[in-house]
């Protein structure tokens, strides 16, 4: 009997200098965390890569290789410091070109732009023709509608291509996940519950750890250390997580093992997602 393959894990990149070097602050991965947990779904992964075209290749290339459902946020525009559609291709080996759904959107785009400023829309103007290079994709690409300015992302495979703004990309990553991902949604979300231990070490309670992951497949052990937590001081968050019915009696095997430890007990804490 076949099993059936695990489904895959959820990944982003953020694409920018300015992410790394603080000018901006990341807010994708926090949005993105909200939008999975809303499906029942987790973030398994997230890079961060500067606008070297180098590094965003080999950072790409990974994604499309991890055969996860990857995000991409940023450098999608036609400056000279976006490189990410440029990128895409030549991970992929393809060539890049303008995509004619892409065309049509950011020719629309252009013409609103135009009757919004009491001005007639030239097709030949100079900032024109460099606007449609936002639409040049690796071939075969999948647009990604964009409701905040038309200007689409797009798809390669589980590769997922939006631009830096949240306020575009976060509808544009939503859409996505709700269009092709619905089958991977869980009824049942994933929940954590977890003890607060004093007076223990990782390494005495590592033995029970993998005892349970051993014993209850499909739910993760975590340990969480803290020196100085403002409430509780040195301890260790020590828990499960998984579906509801299996963290049950994995739990339970994690609280009696911790009994023959003799260890000082504080408070239970369960988390859904």
């Amino acid at each position: 009997m076949t099993r059936p393959s695990p489904p895959p894990d959820f990944g982003l990149v953020i694409v920018g200098d300015e992410i790394l070097s603080g000018k901006r602050a990341d807010k994708h991965m926090p949005k993105l965390i909200e939008l999975l947990a809303a499906r029942g779904l987790q973030l398994g992964w997230a890079e961060y890569v500067g606008d070297s075209p180098e590094r965003i290749t080999a950072t790409l290339k990974r994604a499309f290789a991890s055969g996860d459902v990857v995000f991409s946020c940023g450098g999608i525009g036609a400056t000279p410091d976006d490189h990410t559609r440029q990128c895409a291709g030549k991970a992929l080996g393809v060539e890049i070109e303008l995509h004619p759904q892409a065309e049509a959107l950011i020719r629309e785009r252009m013409r609103d732009t135009a009757r919004e400023q009491g001005t007639v829309y030239d097709p030949d103007r100079a900032d024109n023709i460099h606007r449609l290079n936002m639409g040049v994709f690796p071939q075969g690409a999948q647009i990604i509608p964009n409701p905040y300015n038309k200007i689409p992302g797009f798809t390669m495979g589980s590769v997922h291509f939006v631009p830096g703004f949240p306020v575009m990309a976060w509808p544009m990553m939503e859409w996505v996940l709700d269009q092709q991902y619905r089958r991977l949604f869980r009824e049942q979300a994933y929940v954590e519950k977890s003890v607060i231990v004093f007076g223990a070490m990782e390494a005495t309670l590592t033995p029970l750890m993998q005892d349970i992951e051993r014993d209850h497949p499909g739910v993760k052990v975590f340990s969480l250390p803290s020196v100085d937590h403002p409430q509780y001081g040195r301890h260790i968050d020590l828990g499960v997580k998984g579906e509801p019915a299996a963290v049950e009696p994995a739990y339970a095997q994690l609280l009696q093992g911790l009994a023959g430890f003799g260890v000082k007990l504080g408070p239970e804490l369960v988390r859904k997602s």
